[in-house]
């Protein structure tokens, strides 16, 4: 899509440098356990309240009230990579994309948790594949 400057427009409003996005790495990947860590606890509950709700039981009091907590934080720090533009390629795996301009082109520096610094890049809609090395 053009716009009337005759350029493409802009996917990402913010784009990272590598030396940015690399400052952010130890925020993100505390982010990144706290989401995983939230999500089991939440998987937990769900099992729990289905249970009481399955056998009449009361679902109602602390039990809701920490599920709303856990799923109130869970939400914070997904906030945190939504309000900067990051993307969660894969919870699982801490791969995360951070935007960037590369020869003109909206792309991703793509990092890994277990990376020691950002070193690949990567397509916007490439999933898990397609990981080059920045050069």
């Amino acid at each position: 899509m053009s716009g009337e400057d005759g350029f493409k427009e802009r996917r990402y409003r913010h784009h990272y440098s590598v030396a940015e996005a690399q400052a952010l790495l130890p925020e993100v990947t505390r982010w990144l356990v706290e989401i995983r860590l939230l999500r089991q606890t939440l998987q937990r509950q769900d099992e729990r309240l289905a249970e009481l709700l399955h056998d009449h039981g009361d679902q109602g009091g602390t039990r809701v009230d920490d599920w709303v907590r856990n799923l109130d934080r869970m939400r914070g720090f997904v906030d945190q990579f939504n309000r900067r533009g990051i993307q969660i390629e894969d919870l699982d795996q801490g791969l995360v994309g951070f935007p960037a301009l590369r020869a003109g082109r909206e792309v991703l520096l793509s990092w890994q948790e277990g990376d020691d610094a950002i070193e690949f890049w990567k397509e916007p809609d490439s999933g898990e594949t397609g990981r080059e090395r920045l050069g």
